[in-house]
Order: structure tokens, then sequence, then C-alpha cells
């Protein structure tokens, strides 16, 4: 069920939320976070869709901002999504106008489910530093995507310069599934360090450096990135051994080959991450990264990068 509120107020809005509950149990409780979403009106829909199936597995709030004109009066219009057009939770969307995009804050305060925890996600561009935005101030997690930034290098730069704790990024859990099979590669004999490691793919995917920089942290070797025209995010990785490198091919965006010495060839499925499946990851702790926080922090400062001819 969707509920059109043109020209409205959040106080009202959350009436309404109210009454939809009084009367028909169209929402139901047991919400475990808000989550705050300030996103283009292009990504609206997307985020919405992302959002409701990760409500799925977190039942939470979603509250979309989403600025529309600011050279125009003081206006707010609202839609309430509930029932099948909101998964297992409720969304109320914003289309701010004017002054009201100055304080993103003041308009979803009186949308906050009591005593439950707040998480900030900007789906494309995001503020230089999450921590001092109006909402980011009062969320204990902070997720960007630098992956679909207009400039993703220089976000992911940018978060490092200024990282909080509860900041995280969308790249990272993108890599979860890669620093699993890593590790279990790793830890198989023989049992030589790692010299180096080298991580290939699309030029673009700030995943590469982020698992680069992880990789460097972890097992205290040189990290190259080498970016390429791929479009299908991290392609390949290389670890040098001295008995002969353990390689990680996945040239189509769907299986891993792992090859090393002496071992045959074993082949996973590895399909690249979703945008849900990575927003349900970092859902899954509302506690500061420690591991993100060191691989950010000190890891990808010393990650080398090349661009492949």
């Amino acid at each position: 069920m969707i509920i059109d509120m043109p020209d409205t107020t959040t106080n009202q809005v959350n009436k309404r939320l109210v009454r939809l509950r009084d009367e028909g149990g169209a929402v139901a409780l047991g919400r475990v976070l808000t989550l705050v979403v300030l996103a283009d009106e292009r990504d609206v829909e997307e985020s919405v869709e992302a959002a409701n199936d990760a409500s799925r597995e977190h039942p939470c709030r979603v509250i979309v901002v989403a600025p529309a004109a600011r050279d125009t009066d003081a206006r707010l219009d609202a839609q309430i999504r509930v029932g099948g057009d909101a998964g297992a939770s409720e969304v109320v969307v914003l289309r701010a106008f004017g002054p009201l995009l100055e304080r993103t804050d003041t308009l979803v305060m009186p949308l906050l489910l009591p005593d439950a925890p707040i998480v900030a996600w900007w789906p494309r561009e995001a503020p230089a530093v999450p921590s001092q935005d109006p909402v980011g101030a009062m969320a204990a997690r902070r997720i960007i995507d630098s992956t679909i930034a207009k400039n993703p290098v220089e976000m992911l730069g940018n978060l490092a310069g200024a990282y909080a704790p509860g900041d995280t990024d969308l790249a990272w859990a993108r890599v979860t599934l890669w620093r699993a099979l890593i590790a279990a590669a790793v830890e198989q004999p023989p049992f030589e360090p790692v010299l180096s490691v080298t991580v290939e793919g699309q030029k673009r995917h700030t995943s590469l450096d982020l698992l680069a920089a992880w990789l460097g942290t972890r097992l205290n070797c040189p990290a190259e990135v080498v970016r390429t025209s791929s479009d299908d995010a991290i392609t390949r990785v290389t670890l040098e051994r001295r008995s002969g490198p353990i390689v990680l091919d996945r040239p189509d965006g769907r299986t891993v080959t792992i090859t090393q010495p002496g071992k045959p060839a074993r082949r996973i499925a590895l399909p690249i991450r979703a945008l849900n499946e990575a927003l349900i990851e970092e859902l899954r702790r509302l506690d500061p990264d420690e591991v993100f926080e060191e691989t950010l922090m000190r890891g990808l400062k010393q990650v080398t990068t090349r661009t492949a001819a």
C-alpha cells in the first residue's frame, strides 16, 4: 500500500503511521533499527528496493530523504509505503524543497524509532566527513558506497582522512567472500609467507583497493592494485610465495578458479555481490568495524597502483 501526502509535515506523517498501525495493523512492531537513506532522486527506487530486501533480515523503519528543488519555497511531500510495497519494513519517502534541505536531521527526527539505533546510508555521493553530517552525527553506523560515486578512489581517500568509528563502505562488504577464500587458501600447506600480492580488476571499483589493503596489512607484504578495462569488479588475485603463486581467477564475474602449486585447480561460485546483499551484511553489525578501520587507515596508504596497458 502506498499513501501519498503532498505538502505535509513530518509530524503529520508520524501520526498517519500510528493510525495505520492502530486501525489495521499494517505496520508491524519489532523494528531493530532506523535506516535513514540520503539519496538523489535517481537512486530512490533502487535504494528502497535494496532496503526492503535488507529489512527481511533486519526489520527496520526506512526513511528516505530525497532533495527536490532548492530555489523554491519550503515544502515537504511525503509518501508512506507499507505491506507488500515495503518488505518487512515501513518506508517513508520525504521529498524536501527549499530551506528544508539545509537541516535534514530536523526532517527525520520526528520519525525515528524510540530506543533503536540509527544507520545513515548515502547510496551515491556522500559528505566529505560523514560523521559531521547532521544525520550522520546521530547515527551509530554511517554507510557510503564509493564504488558508484562520481570519483570512487577520491571518495575512499576522503573517508580514510575523515574516518570516525562507525563509518563503513559497501565496497568493503563486497570483498567478504574474497577474504574468506584467500584465508582458506593461504592456510593450506606449504605454510610459506606471502611475498607480495596483486589485485586486478575494474578500474573504478574500490573493492580492489580495500582487498589489497587488507592483504597487505594481514600478510605484512607489499600490495599492488592493477586497474584494467574489465567490467567485472575484481577479476584476479595473485599471492606470490617461494614455491609458486596462489592465483584466484574470476574472469567472468561469476566463478573463481583457485590454482596453486601441487594442488588440482578448484572452481567455486563467486558472483559479484548485489547492492542488497552488501547492505544486508553491513546491517548485521552496529558496532565499529576494527578490521575495516585498520585496512582503511593503515593498509590503504601502503597500496601501490598502476593501470594495465
